[in-house]
C-alpha cells in the first residue's frame, strides 16, 4: 500500500502510479490491470480502481474490453472498439 496524500483524491494518486507503471514498462502492453488485485494492493474501494482506469482509458494508455477486462494499450495504438 502506499501513503494517500490527503489533499488529493485517492483515485489521481492512484492513476499516477499505475500511470508510472506503464510508462517504466513495469505493466507492459496488453498487460491485465487486474482491480481485484489493486483493491487488495491499495486498500481501497473497487470503484476509486474503477475511476483511476476510467481516467488512464480516457487518456488512451489502458482499454477495456467488455467481459474481459482492462489491458495496457500498445503505444501508438488505439483500442479498437475505441474504450
Amino acid at each position: 500500500m502506499i501513503e494517500f496524500e490527503p489533499d488529493r483524491p485517492r483515485w489521481q494518486q492512484i492513476a499516477d502510479v499505475l500511470r508510472a507503471r506503464i510508462s517504466s514498462g513495469e505493466y507492459p502492453p496488453k498487460y491485465l490491470v487486474s482491480e481485484v488485485r489493486l483493491v487488495q494492493e491499495f486498500g481501497v474501494a473497487r470503484d476509486t480502481i474503477r475511476k483511476a482506469i476510467r481516467q488512464l482509458r480516457e487518456e488512451g494508455l489502458i482499454y477495456t474490453v467488455p467481459n474481459l477486462g482492462s489491458f495496457v494499450s500498445p503505444p501508438g495504438e488505439v483500442s479498437p472498439e475505441g474504450t
